[in-house]
């Protein structure tokens, strides 16, 4: 049985395995990390496809606290997919290495340019018109993979030793501190706010909680700007301190 996984903020690793997934397989499911039964639906498959964005080079500490907690991946056929803003070093293989901790079974790896999502960032936005290109160029590379794993041969992307001294001393070195453990930076405006309570809902890790009427970030942030790239008021931010644009999978994906 093949399953896909998915830990998504704007929905660029969602779409990057559900594509893949269903040009294998039309009928496979995808699950969401967070979802409360995924510990069950691991355990009745028997090839997993791991989708996930990279941030510094590094999995996301989410993705990476789940696999080192969980005994459930012996035997089972791993296929990691990273998704990338633009640089990803060895980012299949940094949850390729827990994996075989846990002794499961990696089949291949491939890394995926998605459009950008760090919306707090000028140095990090694109135009609408690079996204689209960005988006156009890797639903190709995902056909292509599809067919290339159908003829049983498997893109290994990411996994190599001169990937892992790429992804190491490219970034993940130099941004040790960023991806070493949960943030306690996000940032509300109380300002801009206006207590819809949207993020608080879409919170991966329940996160943020709402207390008289008003959202209030904790210290257990894993940078997936999922609420960041939702906020109907652009009131919350991370890395920078006001939100340039919010920029998500669907907004391109809705002007094919």
């Amino acid at each position: 049985m093949i399953i896909g996984i998915y830990f998504s903020g704007t929905g660029n690793s969602r779409h990057a395995v559900d594509k893949l997934v269903h040009l294998l397989d039309e009928k496979a499911p995808i699950y969401p990390l967070e979802d409360k039964h995924i510990v069950e639906y691991i355990k009745q498959a028997d090839t997993i496809y791991f989708s996930y964005p990279t941030q510094f080079s590094n999995a996301p500490i989410y993705v990476r606290d789940f696999i080192k907690s969980h005994d459930i991946f012996k035997d089972k056929k791993i296929f990691c997919i990273c998704t990338m803003g633009a640089f990803s070093g060895d980012g299949s293989g940094c949850t390729a290495r827990l994996f075989k901790k846990k002794k499961a079974k990696i089949i291949g790896g491939l890394h995926v340019k998605m459009v950008d999502s760090v919306c707090d960032s000028k140095l990090l936005k694109k135009s609408d018109e690079v996204n689209r290109e960005i988006l156009r160029k890797a639903d190709i590379k995902i056909k292509k993979a599809a067919n290339d794993i159908k003829n049983n041969h498997y893109p290994k992307q990411g996994l190599s030793f001169f990937s892992h001294m790429l992804g190491l001393f490219g970034q993940r070195l130099w941004f040790y501190h960023e991806s070493k453990s949960y943030s306690s930076k996000l940032t509300i405006n109380p300002n801009l706010c206006i207590g819809c309570g949207l993020c608080s809902k879409i919170c991966p890790l329940n996160n943020i909680t709402m207390k008289d009427g008003k959202p209030v970030p904790h210290n257990h942030c894993t940078k997936c700007y999922r609420c960041i790239s939702h906020c109907p008021k652009k009131a919350i931010t991370l890395l920078g301190k006001e939100v340039v644009e919010q920029t998500t999978y669907e907004k391109f994906a809705s002007q094919d």
